[in-house]
């Protein structure tokens, strides 16, 4: 009976879930490069889930690997049309190897995403909105964290360290929340030190 445990355990390490999963707890952990490798381990396994590897995306921009963020943003583009979020990753790659203005230019537009405040965190990046505009109809936790989330990251792009450390800590503690991205901000504060 202990032969088939080993067996299976075998398996199970073989499998994309396997790499997806302990890729996952890397990168909550802080260990970017690592997430990165399991999460590259898990597509070569299943070549078929490249395009819905978001999170693979953000490694590659905590790893600084922000062309190659951009081009897993570019293809996730392709099964997920109507997410600010990605979107907005995109641009942070692009802001951060090429400027602001450039992914304000490159800035992959969105038809509509109905989570609120999406479409002014999009409106926002874009150069075609105001913080206000983000934080007015955020209401409830979610909202509220992915507002300030957002402004986080959107002061960083911008090279405001004082306002972005404000709005990522306050989506990391004041409005956190308890899934990957909620991870994204406690990663973020780590990673930056704040």
């Amino acid at each position: 009976m202990l032969w088939l445990l080993f067996m299976l355990a075998a398996q199970a390490q073989e499998s994309p879930a396997f790499f997806n999963q302990r890729g996952e707890e890397h990168f909550r952990s802080g260990k970017i490069a690592e997430s990165i490798a399991d999460f590259d381990k898990a597509i070569a396994l299943a070549p078929r889930i490249a395009p819905q590897h978001w999170q693979r995306g953000i490694s590659l921009y905590y790893a600084n690997r922000f062309a190659d963020g951009r081009k897993q943003f570019e293809l996730h583009q392709t099964v997920n049309p109507s997410d600010v979020e990605n979107a907005v990753w995109h641009f942070l790659c692009v802001a951060r190897a090429e400027g602001v203005d450039k992914a304000r230019a490159a800035l992959i537009p969105i038809p509509e995403d109905t989570r609120v405040p999406m479409m002014q965190i999009h409106a926002l990046f874009g150069g075609k909105g105001a913080v206000d505009d983000v934080l007015k109809p955020a209401r409830g936790r979610e909202a509220l964290f992915y507002a300030h989330l957002y402004l986080g990251l959107y002061y960083e792009a911008l090279g405001n360290v004082a306002l972005a450390k404000k709005h990522i800590k306050l989506a990391a503690h004041d409005y956190s929340v308890d899934h990957y991205m909620g991870d994204v901000a406690r990663v973020h504060e780590k990673l930056r030190g704040w």
